[in-house]
């Protein structure tokens, strides 16, 4: 009998770090997009710039996330999908112009759950990516994602922004680096560079009316990208090692601050919104 832990077969694809998206990567972030040129080191968690399959519109889930890897049978009945989190180790490097190749696994079966709002799965992969004719992989992902059930109809509300914490401003808390205001042009750009179609970020009235949300869902790539960006800042170095984990959703408008602390041999890291509450963890070294 196969252990629900075991890993599914392994799929296998090519793709190359285009330059191209690098820029536009650099341009959102408001950064020179000719500050990196062909050749140079693509920047640690910048991966997933790559292997973003192409998908034929007809078929898309009905939230327009493409049906690559989660499209599980028996899971028919969980069609809202959320990304929960990403754990990654770089033993190596990726030059921009490279070819590259992506060995993918589904590690077991889904976990089930039940929480507050009903039954969801947890499903989780890895990634590995390699340079193409290099024999040990330069980046390591294990990625994970959760499936939710349908969206009640009374579930579907207008809720107001986070009130803030009237005590202290968020550059007045201990840790503080940057702050961010994620709005819908910023998740247009991030989810078109990685061609993301997820309707829940760039189609309003869906993610109101038909899952239920307040606004448009922040891509959780967003967060992520700006936590290595602060983990470059102040260790004034790569991570070789970034986990990521999403605690609470984000929405257009809300505006994110961004924390570091050092923990150890590296840093703890973490977003949180006007209230204070925490919507991301990390931790680099």
């Amino acid at each position: 009998m196969t252990s629900p832990n075991a890993p599914t077969a392994t799929e296998v694809e090519h793709d190359r770090c285009s330059l191209t998206l690098v820029r536009r990567l650099l341009a959102m972030l408001d950064r020179d997009p000719a500050s990196l040129r062909m050749g140079d080191r693509l920047p640690h968690g910048w991966h997933n710039l790559m292997f973003n399959p192409p998908t034929r519109q007809s078929a898309l889930r009905p939230d327009g996330a493409t049906r690559h890897r989660v499209n599980i049978p028996g899971l028919e009945d969980l069609p809202r999908l959320m990304f929960a989190g990403r754990r990654c180790q770089f033993p190596g490097e990726i030059a921009i112009g490279a070819d590259v190749r992506q060995e993918t696994r589904r590690l077991g079966e889904p976990v089930m759950k039940q929480g507050r709002s009903g039954r969801f799965a947890l499903v989780a992969f890895e990634h590995r990516i390699f340079v193409e004719g290099e024999a040990a992989p330069a980046v390591i992902e294990l990625r994970d994602y959760v499936l939710r059930e349908g969206a009640p109809p009374q579930s579907v509300t207008a809720a107001p922004p986070a009130a803030p914490d009237p005590t202290e401003s968020a550059s007045a808390r201990p840790g503080y680096v940057r702050s961010l205001l994620p709005d819908e042009v910023l998740n247009f750009r991030y989810s078109a560079i990685c061609d993301n179609p997820h309707r829940i970020h760039t189609d309003l009235a869906y993610a109101t009316q038909v899952e239920g949300y307040p606004a448009l869902v922040v891509n959780g790539g967003i967060p992520a990208t700006y936590l290595h960006e602060v983990f470059r800042s102040v260790a004034g170095r790569e991570p070789v090692a970034f986990d990521v984990r999403n605690v609470a959703a984000m929405f257009c408008g809300n505006p994110l601050h961004f924390f570091a602390q050092p923990e150890g041999d590296g840093w703890k890291l973490w977003a949180q919104d006007d209230a204070g509450r925490t919507t991301v963890e990390a931790s680099g070294r």
